[in-house]
């Protein structure tokens, strides 16, 4: 049995005697040695005495001291990564991983309405995407195959909103937003794109509910 799980039994033992105390007052004598003798034994052990000018390993010294600068940069490396990958565009080396993060949070919903909504935040993350786009080298078919697809999210996300709560106030507030983020892009895009994102306009009008 390793150092860690003969600690993690010590804690369990104490924790035990401690929950079985009656509530008021404080702990007897008896059992204020008997907790001491515990605390005691669940120090860590000493090292060993070492004889006169004995050194320790300077290479012990190094793997210790190294061991929590390669954590921390890992840390670091991976909250890095984990930026870059949120803000990726299509296009972007990162933005395929992007997509699949967001695959597998759709999948991994079992309930309509969570699924529904994690689409549709998809969908509005599609809306950014097509923003940034515009004006930028990587204008043209990236633009109309990200329309598509948040038009794709769209009718996707709405079908389980509508399944599981068919009067859910989110859908009127989904709508409002997408409407204030696509229509100020129609001066910026194409014949093509136009259409595609006046046929998404007239799709997410007809989401909100008559007054």
């Amino acid at each position: 049995m390793g150092r860690a799980s003969r600690s993690r039994e010590r804690v369990l033992g104490h924790l035990t005697v401690l929950r079985g105390l009656p509530r008021g007052g404080g702990p007897d004598a008896a059992f204020r040695e008997r907790l001491r003798e515990r605390l005691t034994s669940a120090l860590p052990d000493e090292e060993p005495a070492r004889p006169v000018g004995h050194r320790r390993p300077r290479h012990r010294r190094r793997r210790s001291m190294s061991s929590p600068l390669v954590s921390i940069g890992l840390v670091a490396a991976m909250m890095l990564s984990a930026v870059a990958t949120y803000e990726a565009v299509p296009g972007d080396t990162l933005y395929p991983l992007k997509r699949a993060a967001e695959s597998t949070l759709v999948r991994l919903s079992t309930d309509d309405v969570v699924r529904g909504e994690r689409e549709l935040v998809s969908a509005k993350t599609r809306a950014e995407e097509v923003a940034q786009l515009l004006g930028s080298a990587q204008d043209g078919p990236l633009v109309s195959k990200t329309l598509k697809d948040m038009e794709q999210s769209t009718r996707s996300g709405i079908s389980r909103l509508r399944r599981a709560e068919p009067r859910s106030p989110k859908i009127d507030r989904f709508a409002e937003d997408q409407r204030n983020m696509v229509e100020p892009m129609l001066e910026q895009l194409d014949g093509v794109q136009q259409d595609q994102a006046v046929g998404y306009l007239d799709y997410i009008e007809g989401l909100v509910a008559p007054g």
